[in-house]
């Protein structure tokens, strides 16, 4: 991600990061989805991943019980990445690999924020 002079905290979140990445990741493979999936899978998978760097970004600006919330919701945003994915591939829109790499991807993700979540429960 690019660095700007304006900057905010929960940009310098490992898990931020990588959710913004992988939300980049799910936007390329949707490209290859047949049009008519347009405002079906492809819009549904594209939100969800989004969804979870997003819920990262507004939950980090309040109390810790609201992003242990937030953080509640990008979790469940990224299991849903997990379903729109095997239905790409169920129906041939990714292959076996690229659905394999997102659920590396998402799994990696869901420790990251169940990690954090524990940290910060123990504040509450």
């Amino acid at each position: 991600m690019r660095k700007s002079k304006y900057h905010f905290k929960f940009e310098d979140l490992g898990i931020y990061t990588k959710a913004m990445e992988f939300g980049e990741v799910v936007n390329r493979l949707v490209k290859k989805f047949p049009k008519e999936e347009r405002f079906e899978l492809t819009s549904q998978f594209k939100r969800a991943a989004d969804s979870i760097a997003l819920n990262i970004a507004e939950g980090s600006s309040g109390t810790d019980k609201q992003f242990y919330h937030y953080l509640g919701k990008a979790w469940h945003s990224a299991h849903e990445c997990v379903s729109c994915s095997s239905k790409a591939q169920m129906r041939n829109y990714i292959s076996d690999d690229e659905d394999e790499e997102n659920r590396k991807l998402i799994t990696e993700l869901s420790k990251m924020i169940t990690s954090l979540r524990t940290m910060i429960s123990k504040r509450i």
